[in-house]
């Protein structure tokens, strides 16, 4: 499943936030490491500035035998941590001097910058120059070398992409799946339940996917409950309608009653065909669309249609004209079709003004195949036509024109179980036209 924008989002917003967490908080950690341990190998603190005090001024007015008596004198009851060393690199007292530090303490002496007081460089009367400097003497004696700063930036860096990730998957995931099952809803896939599919989550999101499986249950329920009732009903109005025909024809063997009995025929014959196009609406909404689908050339298919409805259009004062340049295969059922199409023709012949021509075209598109009609009649409002596909529907001013209101909602349950879509435009010129996709083969 492709990754949705709700995931790049809380992707970059948590990475963002962490990232800079991350990037703070190492290079505090840094900085602080830097401070605190500026200088390992020499130590700089308070206690080594005044040894080193002390030690200057016994050298500038005692000289060099005064240093040594007093560093004796010194290291007799302490350890005493100050090294005075000659250019040569040798203590006045003979103490080993840590070439480390002696290096480090000349380097800092020879810098520009601002000479800490533990390090001093003092000028004795003979006029021969000594380093006075204390080494680290902690117990750590080898110190690793110090991680880069962009060290520590790659750490947060990957870290902080790595929980962005986990936890953007983690949310935008179950709602991709929600938005799956509310598109398969709409479709009219009423038996989708998305519960099982998010997991054990014990959050407000299975809260909404519970919902949404209750809502999912309940309007399938009353969906299903409507079309028995709609089919149920068809079926129950068959029987009185047989009847009613075969009284009216006993009492037509009476001529008096030849006028009233013609009445009763055209009525029930009027509400015999409504009843048979409710039950075919009714049967093609119960499709489940897991019927197989066929692959056909449609230009063959509809210009045979075309040609048995001329003689309809013919005995009514008008034409229809069909266009198409073959190949245009697409996967349908021809009995599906055929009532769409027929629907669909016979809607427009019924509208188009008396001496014009109703045009059919079939035109292959990348990935559909598109299936014009287009009459030369008043048209449709555009309000009306998002609801001229539902049942019983009638635009306005079409009161006077004979029909049930169910021949385009008929259509459109039909071509959507092909997989198809059907919608209706008003023409450049005037007219209504109808166009019927159907997926390509």
């Amino acid at each position: 499943m492709p990754l949705g924008r709700l995931f790049w989002k809380i992707f970059v917003a948590v990475a963002a936030a962490l990232g800079i967490a991350a990037v703070g908080a190492g290079g505090a950690v840094w900085l602080q490491h830097r401070i605190a341990e500026r200088d390992p190998d020499l130590a700089l603190g308070p206690p080594q500035a005044m040894t080193a005090d002390l030690a200057a001024a016994t050298l500038r007015y005692g000289g060099v035998e005064a240093l040594r008596d007093w560093m004796k004198q010194a290291n007799a009851r302490r350890p005493l941590g100050l090294l005075a060393v000659d250019s040569q690199g040798v203590d006045v007292i003979g103490r080993p001097v840590p070439a480390r530090a002696l290096e480090r303490a000349r380097s800092l002496s020879h810098s520009d910058g601002q000479l800490p007081r533990a390090i001093q460089v003092v000028a004795a009367p003979s006029g021969e120059s000594y380093l006075l400097f204390a080494p680290y003497t902690g117990q750590r004696r080898y110190r690793p070398p110090e991680p880069s700063p962009w060290l520590w930036l790659a750490m947060g860096a990957v870290a902080s992409l790595a929980v962005s990730a986990l936890l953007a998957w983690y949310l935008s995931r179950p709602i991709e799946k929600l938005r799956a099952a509310f598109h398969s809803l709409a479709e009219g896939r009423l038996d989708i339940r998305v519960r099982g599919r998010i997991g054990r989550r014990r959050d407000e999101i299975a809260d909404l996917g519970t919902d949404f499986d209750a809502m999912a249950e309940r309007i399938e329920m009353l969906v299903g409950s409507q079309r028995k009732l709609l089919h149920d009903v068809s079926h129950e109005l068959r029987s009185p309608l047989a009847r009613l025909h075969a009284a009216a024809g006993l009492l037509r063997q009476n001529p008096a009653n030849a006028v009233s009995l013609e009445r009763i025929e055209r009525e029930a014959t009027r509400l015999d065909e409504m009843v048979g196009e409710i039950l075919t609406l009714a049967r093609l909404e119960a499709r489940t669309g897991e019927e197989p689908l066929e692959r056909m050339e449609l230009c063959a298919v509809v210009a045979s249609m075309v040609e048995d409805a001329a003689f309809e259009a013919e005995a009514a004062g008008r034409r229809i004209r069909f266009e198409g340049t073959p190949p245009a295969y697409a996967l349908v059922r021809f009995e599906l079709l055929e009532k769409a199409l027929g629907n669909v023709i016979g809607n427009a012949l019924k509208y188009t003004l008396p001496g014009t021509a109703v045009g059919v075209l079939v035109n292959a598109e990348p990935g559909s195949v598109k299936i014009s009609v287009r009459d030369h009649g008043p048209g449709v409002l555009d309000e009306d036509r998002a609801l001229i596909f539902q049942p019983f529907y009638r635009a306005k001013g079409t009161a006077d024109v004979k029909g049930f209101g169910l021949g385009l909602a008929i259509a459109q349950a039909a071509i959507a179980a092909c997989g198809g879509e059907i919608s209706a435009i008003n023409a450049a010129g005037g007219g209504l036209r109808v166009e019927l996709r159907l997926p390509a083969a």
